[in-house]
């Protein structure tokens, strides 16, 4: 069976820097921090419009979700892609306008 989101190489290496960043203090947490990801990116598979537009972010296509149990996580995904193509995973306190205009990011 196909997974029902794709992690673009961006999500892919965020992914792994916010693993390594929290298992520094707690390995345990790192891998629940990484689970509730991977949870939360099968819900927005499942559902892909409950996140939110911010134009005033980016103009591009994608959609935002604060990760439930770990809120200072952002998900930005792009809902018309099948699968759900996530685009980067980022901490709500990073300049997320300024990563989003890297033309690499998309």
């Amino acid at each position: 069976m196909a997974t029902p989101f794709q992690l673009t190489p961006r999500a892919l290496n965020d992914l792994s820097d916010i693993w390594e960043y929290v298992a520094e203090d707690n390995v345990s947490a790192a891998n629940r921090v990484e689970s509730a990801i991977f949870s939360a990116c099968n819900s927005l598979a499942r559902h892909p419009l409950i996140g939110s537009k911010r134009t005033e972010i980016t103009p591009l296509p994608v959609r935002f979700w604060a990760v439930t149990r770990f809120s200072n996580y952002i998900i930005v995904y792009r809902p018309d892609k099948k699968p759900l193509q996530v685009v980067a995973v980022l901490h709500g306190k990073r300049n997320i306008k300024a990563l989003l205009e890297d033309p690499a990011v998309y």
